[in-house]
């Protein structure tokens, strides 16, 4: 059993890790035109240097929203698995969605969370998570039960293999480091929507 199984890891003794890196192991796994929808700022940044997929959402302008925006996906597209990648900031102005997504019980829908514990793209002012707030622990009481910090890379790479093959809602929590997104998505709201729902078929190629 590891540690992320059995709770001894937790938000401050898990292994600080690189948001890009990640990004770059979770898509390298996405096999089955799974929808991923990433959230304001450097977590869509990194998506979108990671490889312009059509079925991406890169979420411009409203903090919180990527978890909700995916768990309408979810809840439409029940064969399709949907990734939200959000950032701690986000997830703390918009905490009632989780308990929403538990309500809900989409067992295709996947959280990962990405925690620096500061707004990095506005000042990086410290989150609450930076001091009290322990985000899984959150989710869990919200009723997210499979809610576990990634303890380090492979324990990552573990935690998202399971949540592609096993039945969700999943929240897989990691810390980040502060390096800044490796790209900047291209900020054209009616393609990045237009692509998305042409990548999920709810728009022909040719409308």
């Amino acid at each position: 059993m590891t540690h992320s199984q059995t709770g001894a890891i937790g938000a401050h003794n898990a292994k600080v890790m690189n948001r890009f890196d990640l990004t770059k192991r979770l898509v390298g796994r996405l096999k089955h035109d799974e929808a991923v929808i990433g959230g304001i700022g450097n977590a869509n940044f990194d998506l979108w240097a990671c490889g312009q997929r059509p079925q991406n959402f890169y979420m411009l302008g409203s903090m919180g929203l990527a978890i909700p925006i995916a768990l309408g996906v979810a809840i439409a597209q029940p064969k399709r698995h949907v990734i939200a990648l959000e950032g701690d900031g986000s997830l703390l102005m918009q905490l009632g969605c989780l308990a929403t997504v538990a309500m809900r019980a989409p067992k295709n829908l996947t959280i990962v969370l990405w925690d620096n514990g500061i707004y990095q793209i506005t000042g990086s002012q410290p989150t609450a998570s930076a001091a009290t707030a322990d985000l899984t622990a959150i989710a869990r009481g919200a009723g997210i039960a499979n809610s576990a910090w990634a303890a380090d890379e492979d324990d990552f790479d573990r935690l998202v293999a399971a949540a592609l093959n096993d039945r969700g809602p999943r929240l897989i929590a990691a810390r980040i480091d502060h390096k800044p997104a490796v790209a900047t998505t291209d900020r054209d709201p009616v393609q990045i929507r237009e692509r998305f729902m042409r990548g999920l078929g709810a728009k022909s190629s040719a409308a």
